[in-house]
């Protein structure tokens, strides 16, 4: 179990379980991709219809003619509605043969005998006389009228696949030959448990028999016709396929297949790829009303012979009324026929799309490359980084997609490998903003008894500013302290409640003025508070910001020192002040979270914190309650009144420090007063370091008297002590005028 547990720990470390989770996902999809359920399909299809609207296919020619049932031949007295007596039907059959015609096609099918046959009409008409229904039975037929046209032409007749009509296949009536190349391929061809077949006589004469029946997809477009059906247990091909053989006079159709499914069926001299259905994806072009002419014209000779000769012909509708309008990619309302002839003009140009059989395999590729290289490096970039890249990845497989369709005439899918990348970028997204969710909380916990809250929402909203573990970096650090705190601590020895209130009312002024001055508290350590300035969060003025805050903590102090008197005046009882000492220190530190596994803190340590604790300790002895490094006083020399005080070596370290004492700002600094203190201070020490003891001695006499507010009498019985010592005992040689503390 421990085991389990350090390599979930370990991998979670090394990779992280939004990892894990998106290498799922990218499982997940490719077994989404697999199945193939409609939604991914109607996704898929949709993408090649904006490609198809983007760049629909040019006519470059126009090898098929639309006889139309138009709505103009619908209202010629001649033909009335539909259906149309079949001599008419012949008789523009001939027509159409005498101009020219390579193939006539019907995009109709005609499954009973023409009700206006005379045998039908001497038996329908109660009138007639029975001389006049001999007569009228013995007449040809309309059927074998328009039969001898047909057998006269090259016709190839419609049939439909569907659920209801059955044909009687007792009648040996013609099929198209077919031979097959590999596996069979009936079982990937679409299956019509019904046949509509047309009257026996029709289909005998005619030179082709195709189905018409076009399968709209769920969402109703036309983008894919069956070139090749399996209808009532009988292979047949489609009407345009059966166009084309009978055009090119091949005998027989070619299909091959293989595991996958049907690859491309061929007649003489011509191949055509479609996809493992045999279904031919469509090329479309736009709606083209030149190719249509009105069957009335045909019938009347009023059609000029360069629209027939040459073409193949497709009879057929574009009425409304007859119900045959189909939706496709590029125009929503397109006429079935012209749908056929869309099929027949992208044969023969040659400028066909298909769905290559290795298309799949290029997109798992695609998408394995890209999930896994989001896998592995998104969670190294940024948020900016990884919109560009995320955008180079969907461009880079949008673009592989339109470069195969529009140079290639290829449908290699990219929404697949783009949902499947998608998807992963997505998760790795939430999980960065979970992460980061956490991250944020955990700052504000860890940091705001620290900072300021301004601080805290600062490092929360930019945390990769926090480098946990450790960092260097230049900072100020603070130590206060308060002064005679044994002392105020045994006048509470009957009341610790009352202890820690008077602490808690001494630290928390204390605190507010170093977070608002951009500090950073890190910890507490009885009645004495450490700090610093510059980390977690970037502060260029941190010297000067530690050296207001330690001004301000002094003038806090003396706020809660008046309010302490008059409560002891208003109580009747001892009124001891409070007072503290500071040290400030600048130099390079090491900062991040310290600790252990189990528990950590951020802090900083080095000899510049150090130094900052042992300035603190200096304060009482030099009668100044801030005292500061020289780092720091060089830094702020400018803003606050700066006096030096000594050059001190300082216990466990090699070099020694200059320190100086902060007096007060700016206002402080201009005034005379501080200003012949400040000179005779220098003189003192000049005398001093110079062994000129009379000299420094006298400046010190000067200096008592200047000083009327005994400022600086802490810092002048200090000197000299030392100057009277020396006077007795002169240091050696090589002294060279620094003091070397004894204390911590």
């Amino acid at each position: 179990m421990k085991r389990l547990k350090a390599i979930r720990r370990w991998f979670a470390r090394r990779f992280g379980y939004a990892r894990l989770a998106c290498v799922v996902l990218l499982v997940g999809f490719a077994a989404l991709r697999a199945v193939d359920p409609a939604p991914v399909q109607e996704l898929r299809v949709r993408t090649f219809d904006t490609f198809q609207v983007l760049e629909p296919r040019q006519k470059t020619a126009r090898p098929v003619t639309i006889v139309d049932i138009d709505e103009k031949s619908l209202a010629d007295p001649r033909l009335g509605q539909w259906p149309w007596p079949r001599t008419r039907l012949a008789d523009i059959v001939i027509n159409l043969t005498r101009l020219g015609a390579v193939v006539i096609a019907f995009d109709a099918v005609f499954s009973e005998p023409d009700r206006l046959n005379p045998d039908i009409a001497a038996d329908t008409f109660s009138s007639l006389d029975e001389e006049m229904r001999a007569r009228l039975r013995q007449l040809p037929s309309n059927d074998s009228i328009f039969a001898d046209a047909i057998k006269n032409s090259r016709v190839v007749l419609g049939e439909s696949g569907g659920p209801n009509v059955r044909a009687d296949l007792n009648e040996k009536l013609p099929v198209t030959g077919l031979a097959m190349l590999g596996e069979e391929p009936q079982q990937f061809m679409f299956q019509f448990p019904g046949l509509l077949r047309n009257v026996p006589v029709l289909e005998e004469a005619a030179a082709g028999r195709g189905l018409f029946t076009i399968r709209p997809e769920r969402d109703g477009i036309v983008r894919r016709v069956p070139m090749m059906m399996v209808a009532q247990g009988v292979t047949m091909p489609s009407l345009t396929f059966e166009m084309l053989r009978v055009a090119s006079g091949s005998g027989t159709i070619l299909i091959k297949a293989d595991k996958g499914g049907i690859q491309s069926l061929g007649i003489k001299g011509f191949a055509i790829p479609t996809d493992q259905y045999a279904q031919l994806w469509i090329h479309y072009a736009r709606r083209d009303p030149s190719i249509y002419v009105s069957a009335v014209d045909v019938l009347d000779g009023r059609v000029p012979p360069d629209r027939i000769a040459g073409k193949l012909v497709l009879i057929g509708t574009s009425s409304v009324g007859l119900n045959d309008i189909k939706t496709t990619p590029v125009t929503p309302a397109m006429p079935g026929v012209e749908v056929h002839a869309q099929v027949l003009e992208s044969a023969l140009t040659g400028d066909v799309v298909a769905q290559p059989s290795y298309g799949i395999g290029i997109e798992f590729l695609a998408a394995m490359i890209m999930g896994l290289l989001v896998i592995a490096f998104a969670p190294k970039f940024g948020p900016i980084t990884l919109v560009i890249v995320g955008g180079m990845f969907a461009s880079v497989l949008t673009g592989t997609s339109w470069y195969f369709y529009s140079q290639h005439r290829l449908l290699i899918d990219f929404t697949y490998p783009l949902m499947s990348t998608t998807a992963i970028y997505l998760t790795l997204i939430f999980s960065a903003f979970v992460r980061e969710q956490q991250q944020r909380r955990q700052i504000r916990s860890q940091f705001v008894q620290y900072m300021s809250p301004a601080l805290v929402e600062q490092l929360a909203q930019s945390p990769e500013r926090l480098v946990l573990g450790g960092e260097e970096r230049e900072m100020t650090i603070m130590f206060s302290d308060m002064r005679g705190f044994t002392s105020i601590s045994e006048t509470y020895k009957r009341d610790p409640q009352g202890l820690t209130a008077l602490m808690n009312r001494f630290l928390t002024p204390l605190s507010n003025a170093i977070l608002a001055r951009k500090g950073t508290i890190d910890k507490y350590m009885g009645d004495a508070i450490m700090a610093f300035w510059n980390a977690p969060l970037d502060d260029k003025q941190h010297q000067l910001n530690a050296c207001d805050a330690a001004l301000d903590m002094l003038e806090r102090v003396d706020d809660l020192n008046r309010a302490r008197e008059q409560e002891a005046k208003d109580g009747g009882h001892v009124y001891v002040p409070l007072n503290i000492g500071v040290g400030l220190n600048t130099g390079t530190c090491v900062v991040g979270n310290m600790g252990s596994d189990v528990r950590f803190d951020y802090s900083v340590f080095g000899d510049s914190v150090n130094l900052a604790s042992r300035l603190e300790g200096q304060s009482k002895e030099y009668g100044f309650p801030i005292i500061v490094g020289s780092k720091t006083a060089l830094a702020v020399k400018e803003k606050f009144a700066i006096l030096e005080l000594d050059f001190i070596m300082v216990k466990g370290k090699k070099e020694p420090e200059v320190i100086y004492a902060i007096a007060g700002r700016e206002d402080v600094a201009g005034s005379g007063r501080f200003q012949r203190l400040r000179n005779l201070t220098i003189e003192m020490l000049a005398c001093y370091r110079s062994r000129d003891w009379d000299g420094a001695l006298a400046a010190i006499e000067r200096g008592r008297k200047t000083d009327e507010a005994q400022t600086l009498q802490y810092l002048y019985r200090l000197y000299e002590a030392r100057i009277r010592a020396f006077q007795k005992e002169p240091p050696p040689d090589d002294w060279d005028g620094a003091f070397a503390l004894t204390t911590k």
